[in-house]
């Protein structure tokens, strides 16, 4: 399932090691956000290993589940595009 991704996180330590982390499951779209395309044991893998870094009275992490129909209305204002992974097609 096509997943979006943002985040904040205070500790700059912090926040360097959930980007890079989460580079192994999607694409950068902008500084704190990324675009996934995860069947549910990734999903599960990837939540559980920023659950593991993240100071949860401190940080923020929020995870957009979009389904197909919900990722073909996405509008981007400005340069970019919808980042489609192998195996992922927008109708």
């Amino acid at each position: 399932m096509y997943t979006m991704v943002s985040y904040d996180i205070v500790d700059h330590r912090t926040r360097t090691r959930v980007m890079k982390y989460l580079k192994d499951f999607g694409t950068r779209v902008q500084l704190s956000v990324f675009e996934c395309d995860l069947d549910d044991d990734q999903y599960r893998r990837m939540k559980q290993g920023i659950e593991g870094m993240i100071n949860r009275k401190e940080d923020r992490v929020r995870y957009y589940r979009l389904c197909k129909g919900c990722v073909s209305r996405v509008v981007i204002s400005g340069w970019g595009e919808i980042h489609q992974d192998e195996g992922f097609e927008i109708i």
